[in-house]
C-alpha cells in the first residue's frame, strides 16, 4: 500500500494481534514481541531437528532437494542461525532483527501490510512468513533470490530494512563478540564471514517446518479430525473453485504452492504497468546487480511489476509468486501488498475473477462461488493451520469472521456469476 503511514500499519498490527497474552507479553521496538520471549515460545513450539531428518509426512527425496549440499544441517549451523535470527545487532541502529518482521508470536511474519524496518522506514512489500520458507524454489515475492541462503543477506544490507551499509560492515560489529567467533568455527570452520552468516540463517529457517495440521491428520484417517465445512471446502478446493492449480498440496509439494508467479490482478486497477515496464528498463540498465534489484522491489513503485524485476519479461508484469497455504491463518493480510485484510476478502477476490488487466493470467475467472461455498472454503483453509498454533488461529478466524461482516456484502456478486463483464462493472462504477 504505497503512502501508508506507520500508524496505519500498527493499526493492521493491533487487528490481527494473536491474543492477550501476546499483547500483555514485553514488546520491542517496531511492535514485534521482544526477543527473549520469542525465543521461549519457540522452545515452546519445538520446531524441526537440527539434524536434517526429513519432517514427518515429507518425501525423503524432496526434503533432501530442499538442502544444499554445501549447507548440509547441523546443530552447531542451527544454532548459529538462531542467535543471528534474533539478533538486532544485525542491522544499522541496533532495533531490527529478523525475528522483527519475523515474528515467532505472529506466524513468523508481521502481520503487518507491509514490513517495517529501521527508522520507522516502510517498505512496498508483505512480509512472508519463514515458516516452511524451505520448500519454496525461489524466495522473496518476485523469485529474486534463488536459495534462502541468498535470501537471508539482503535484509541486512537494505537500506529500508536492517540499514548496515555492507557485509563488511556486520563482521566488524559481530565480528569482535567472542560467542560468535567460537561459533561461526564450530558451525563452518572459519571465522565470523557475511556468506556464513547467510548460511546460517538458512540452515536454522530450514528447522521451521510446520506441516501437522488438522487436515493432515484428517488425510492419516482421522475421520473427526475436520468439519463438516472444511471437508465440503476441501471438495471445492479441488474442484469448482480451482485452487489445487497453483496450490497444490501433496508429500512432494506439501506447503499448497506451485513456485510459480501469477498476475491474479492485485492492485492492477491501480496500475499503469507499460509506464512502470518502460521506467524499469532504464533502471536495470546500469546494472548493479541484486542490491539494486532489492532497492526497486521494496522502495519503489516498481515494486508492483512483480517478477518482471527479475526476468524482464512482459508476460511477467505484475506477476507474484504463489504464497504457501500452510499457516495461512496467521500470516494476514494477505497478498504481496497486504491489501487483504481476511481470508474471506481473498477468496471474494478469486470468486469475481480478480481485477482485470491486460496481463492477467488465463486461470483467474470468475468461479461463481455461492456465500455458503465461500465460507466452506474458508473453513478448509483455516484447517491447514498447524496444532501447534491451534489456539491462536482460533482467534484470529473469530476476529476475521467478525470483521468480514462488517466489510463485504453477503450476497452473490454480479461478477462472480457473469452477470456483467469487468468493463461494464467499472463503467457503473465499479464492481459491488
Amino acid at each position: 500500500m504505497r503512502g501508508m503511514t506507520a500508524g496505519v500499519a500498527c493499526a493492521f498490527a493491533v487487528l490481527y494481534a494473536t491474543g492477550a497474552a501476546a499483547q500483555s507479553a514485553a514488546q520491542g521496538p517496531h511492535g514485534a514481541l521482544a526477543m527473549a520471549e520469542q525465543e521461549r515460545r519457540l522452545d515452546a513450539l519445538k520446531p524441526g531437528s537440527a539434524k536434517g531428518d526429513p519432517p514427518a509426512r515429507v518425501v525423503a527425496a524432496s526434503w533432501a532437494r530442499t538442502i544444499p549440499a554445501e549447507n548440509a544441517l547441523t546443530p552447531e549451523r542451527v544454532a548459529l542461525g538462531r542467535k543471528l535470527y534474533f539478533d538486532p545487532r544485525l542491522s544499522a541502529d541496533g532495533t531490527v532483527a529478523c525475528a522483527t518482521c519475523h515474528d515467532v508470536s505472529r506466524g513468523f511474519t508481521d502481520q503487518r501490510p507491509v514490513a517495517e524496518g529501521i527508522g520507522g522506514k516502510l517498505g512496498r512489500r508483505n512480509a512472508p512468513t519463514t515458516l516452511n520458507a524451505t520448500f519454496f524454489t525461489s524466495q522473496f515475492w518476485d523469485g529474486r533470490a534463488a536459495t534462502l541462503e541468498d535470501q537471508a543477506k539482503l535484509p541486512i544490507v537494505n537500506p529500508i530494512e536492517m540499514g548496515m551499509p555492507d557485509g563488511a560492515a556486520l563482521i566488524a560489529k559481530i565480528g569482535p563478540d567472542a560467542d560468535y567467533r567460537k561459533m561461526f568455527q564450530a558451525a563452518y570452520g572459519s571465522a565470523p564471514n557475511y556468506d556464513d552468516v547467510g548460511r546460517a540463517l538458512a540452515a536454522f529457517e530450514r528447522t521451521l517446518v510446520f506441516l501437522d495440521a488438522p487436515f493432515d491428520r484428517w488425510q492419516d484417517g482421522d475421520a473427526k479430525a475436520l468439519s463438516a465445512d472444511a471437508v465440503k471446502g476441501f471438495a471445492l478446493f479441488n474442484g469448482k473453485a480451482r485452487c489445487v492449480a497453483c496450490h497444490p498440496i501433496n508429500a512432494s509439494s506439501p506447503i499448497g504452492s506451485d513456485n510459480r508467479f501469477h498476475n491474479i490482478g492485485v492492485s492492477a486497477r491501480h496500475q499503469d504497468f507499460e509506464s512502470l515496464a518502460a521506467k524499469a528498463q532504464v533502471a536495470l540498465a546500469g546494472g548493479g546487480g541484486d542490491q539494486v534489484l532489492d532497492k526497486l522491489a521494496l522502495e519503489t513503485d516498481l515494486s508492483e511489476l512483480g517478477r518482471f524485476l527479475v526476468t524482464k519479461r512482459r508476460s511477467d508484469l505484475g506477476a507474484f509468486k504463489t504464497q504457501q497455504l500452510r499457516n495461512v491463518a496467521l500470516t494476514a493480510p494477505y497478498m504481496h501488498d497486504g491489501s487483504m485484510q481476511t481470508l474471506w476478502d481473498v477468496v471474494d477476490h478469486y470468486n469475481r475473477g480478480g481485477e482485470a488487466n491486460s496481463y492477467l493470467d488465463g486461470g483467474i475467472e470468475p468461479l461463481a462461488l455461492s456465500p455458503a461455498e465461500i465460507d466452506q472454503l474458508v473453513a478448509f483453509l483455516f484447517a491447514l493451520t498447524d496444532v501447534r498454533f491451534a489456539a491462536q488461529a482460533k482467534t484470529i478466524e473469530s476476529a476475521q469472521r467478525a470483521r468480514a461482516k462488517t466489510t463485504r456484502p453477503f450476497r452473490e456478486t454480479d461478477l462472480a456469476f457473469r452477470k456483467v463483464i469487468p468493463f461494464e462493472a467499472r463503467v457503473q462504477g465499479g464492481a459491488k
